[in-house]
């Protein structure tokens, strides 16, 4: 059933601070990105915590318990992930520079003479750019921190945010239930019965889409890995890994990973009948995941258009930069169920039917 708020001339009075709390949000959106991210770490890990409570552990010690379990899983990940793609950068190194020597003799002929463009690969130079580079996992992200021209006050900006991170989830997870009871006793009495619909609601939406877009995620990135092995891809676990983490954004997650494996296909096997088992794998993990996936796990409810996903990511990283990116499609997710209650509100209204 769709909640009714009552249409109400004196009701218009809620658009001016709505309007305010919107631009307060945005000037304050440099230092708001650490707190709604830990909001949604709070919202997906509070599940734990009170059941925790509910076996006679106290809050604020279950909290701690959860936050130490979601640090070490994060660090086990780290431990195993990081050799491995350490490990493909140096196989990267040594491949590379022969592929270039490929292009130099069959590519860049065939373009010269189709379209009189004279290229031509400083191979000397490129492989000593590569080692440079390449060495280390050290030296390698120290020319990524010059070359993106990272100021020292953005750095610290970021590491505050990230030591903030912990602090704000802590807190969030300990007063979680006194929160939300604050909350809800805040609501206009006239119209608690249809908000608090409304949250159940967005509750609902939330829940079914930030835990099966994860779960949807990591198969897809565990699919992805095995197929790309199978397909004798050298590097594909950094590959798999890339394309399923993406796959919320729709078709970019499939595109991003199809062009690096035909890259990489094309730099390690001599022809391009290497080159298609990995586009097989390619076809296959896009038609899983769209028609079998994505609505086991996450279903239709939630019904975000494709272009309504990108514009969020888009918006969301534009006004919160990296973890507006994270938080884009779950705001998305429950905004779009308070602009499904404001069309039914505006319907009913007398604006609409005079």
């Amino acid at each position: 059933m769709t909640a009714k708020i009552p249409a109400e001339p004196n009701n218009l009075w809620w658009f001016i601070p709505a309007a305010v709390l919107v631009a307060l949000l945005y000037f304050l959106s440099p230092i708001l990105a650490p707190f709604l991210f830990a909001a949604i770490l709070a919202y997906i890990s509070n599940p734990l915590v009170s059941w925790l409570a509910r076996h006679r552990v106290r809050r604020a010690l279950g909290t701690v318990l959860v936050m130490l379990f979601l640090g070490g899983l994060l660090l086990l990940l780290l431990l195993i992930l990081l050799p491995l793609f350490i490990k493909e950068l140096g196989l990267l190194s040594e491949r590379l520079p022969g592929f270039l020597a490929r292009l130099n003799d069959h590519l860049l002929p065939w373009i010269k003479t189709k379209f009189d463009v004279e290229l031509q690969f400083d191979l000397a130079g490129l492989k000593d750019l590569i080692h440079e580079n390449l060495q280390g996992a050290d030296g390698l992200g120290m020319k990524l921190l010059a070359s993106l021209k990272i100021g020292g006050l953005a750095l610290l900006g970021f590491v505050v945010n990230l030591l903030l991170l912990p602090v704000v989830l802590f807190y969030l997870l300990r007063d979680w239930d006194t929160l939300l009871a604050r909350i809800n006793g805040l609501l206009p009495r006239r119209w608690h019965w249809q908000l608090s619909g409304i949250a159940r609601e967005i509750d609902g939406v939330l829940a079914e889409f930030l835990r099966g877009q994860i779960a949807v995620m990591l198969l897809m990135s565990v699919l992805y890995v095995l197929g790309l092995w199978l397909a004798g891809l050298e590097f594909a676990l950094p590959i798999g890994i890339i394309t399923g983490m993406l796959v919320f954004v729709p078709y970019v997650g499939m595109l991003t990973g199809l062009v690096l494996a035909t890259v990489v296909g094309m730099m390690q096997f001599p022809g391009v009948s290497g080159v298609i088992p990995v586009w097989i794998v390619f076809g296959i993990g896009q038609t899983l995941e769209g028609a079998l996936v994505t609505p086991l796990l996450v279903g239709k409810r939630i019904g975000l258009h494709p272009l309504a996903v990108i514009f969020a990511l888009l918006a969301f990283g534009q006004i919160f930069g990296f973890f507006g990116v994270l938080l884009a499609l779950p705001a998305s997710a429950a905004l779009l169920v308070g602009l499904r209650h404001l069309r039914s509100h505006y319907l009913n209204s007398s604006l609409y039917n005079k």
